[in-house]
């Protein structure tokens, strides 16, 4: 496979811990051609400064998004920017004949959303949206609990309540673009992008929302959210398999900026045989940030493994009623990479894309009914899917 000549744009946060790393680390798929800096300090800019000089050799720094599309070399641009101009550049590189991967939220609106996909249809391009977190490790393990047999001891029995959560404690603003009143920004574009992916993927798309979004600091502008609750209702009830069958099942997503609490709780799910606790989240951005070279992410054997003290338990119900609790182990490790070896295989193989775009669309469709139910302050039904 000829390595695929990339673009990222942006050398924030989001380029050189999600996006550059990976590229590095994978020069059978990939090759870092350039990147986009509009200002360079150094010679090598922001990738020199991060990674040193051997990963910055040879990398052309682009000043502009025009000269990045007038670039011949680049066969794949990913987006790392902020929020509200991932339409505009998406759009503007599939134009240009490139392929594209966005970073979430993919757009701000479910409409530009489906304009992309259709764009990238109609060129033939690959459009691949960053949902990372499906490669959580706490995901994945997640995942293998709620796959075992109905017979298993450890098994959650019938799901009727999932409570997936990413809290932090925030007394102040960032002071950047994300504190700004502008189009996908807040922390339900930010953060619930993830949980309603996840949701979508573990129990498909909920018949209602119930959204409750606010600036619970009364910091900066109103319009930015940082405290969210989405209460997304499934229906018809999940079958059970023998006795209880619970009438609903509801996955219920927030989001809080004051939550004092170390580790924060992840994840809460109910079931008529057990419930499922989880604190701490995935290690990965943590590594990420301080990782020393990038091939520590396919060369380190710790990278993306989940330390004990946060794995998860399950307390099942036994045949006499008593409650046993047990341990459930982080087994499955947290493999970003995965996502980036798929873009591959799809550009230069046309194997299926692990996250489809349409998947990702659906998520910017139910975050938009989450702020029409918050502001209406009622439960909406949530459309078939179109």
């Amino acid at each position: 496979m000829t390595p695929i000549k990339t673009c990222v744009i942006g050398v924030g946060l989001g380029g050189l811990t999600f996006h550059i790393p990976f590229v590095l680390a994978l020069p059978h798929l990939f090759t870092l051609h350039a990147v986009m800096e509009r200002k360079p300090i150094t010679p090598g800019g922001k990738l020199q400064e991060r990674f040193g000089e051997d990963a910055a050799k040879g990398v052309v720094i682009h000043n502009s998004f025009e000269a990045v599309l007038a670039d011949p070399e680049v066969e794949l641009v990913v987006i790392s920017t902020p929020s509200e101009t991932h339409y505009d550049l998406a759009k503007h590189a599939l134009e240009a004949g490139k392929h594209v991967l966005v970073d979430k939220p993919v757009t701000a609106y479910f409409a530009q959303a489906q304009e992309l996909g259709a764009l990238a249809k109609s060129k033939k391009l690959v459009l691949y949206p960053f949902q990372n977190r499906r490669w959580d490790s706490d995901f994945l393990t997640l995942k293998k609990l709620l796959d075992l047999p109905a017979d298993d001891p450890q098994s959650l029995g019938t799901l009727y309540e999932f409570e997936s959560r990413f809290d932090r404690f925030r007394t102040e603003l960032k002071g950047t673009w994300k504190d700004l009143p502008l189009p996908a920004n807040g922390l339900t574009y930010d953060l619930a992008a993830h949980t309603i992916d996840q949701v979508l993927v573990l129990f498909g798309r909920p018949a209602k929302v119930t959204a409750m979004i606010e600036n619970i600091r009364g910091l900066g502008s109103k319009e930015v959210d940082d405290a969210v609750i989405h209460d997304l209702s499934t229906l018809p009830p999940r079958a059970a398999a023998s006795g209880v069958q619970p009438t609903s099942f509801t996955a219920i997503l927030r989001g809080h900026i004051l939550s004092v609490r170390a580790p924060q709780l992840r994840y809460v799910v109910r079931g008529t045989r057990g419930t499922f606790l989880k604190y701490g989240v995935d290690i990965q951005e943590d590594q990420l940030k301080v990782i020393a070279h990038p091939t520590g992410i396919v060369q380190d054997g710790m990278y993306g493994v989940e330390p004990e003290d946060i794995w998860g338990t399950v307390d099942n119900l036994d045949a006499d009623g008593s409650v046993a609790r047990s341990t459930w182990p982080s087994t499955e490790r947290g493999t970003y990479v995965e996502l980036y070896e798929n873009v591959a295989a799809v550009i230069r193989e046309g194997t299926e894309q692990a996250v489809k775009w349409e998947e990702s669309a659906e998520v910017i469709e139910l975050i938009e009914l989450a702020y029409k139910s918050a502001r209406e302050e009622r439960t909406l039904a949530v459309p078939p899917r179109s």
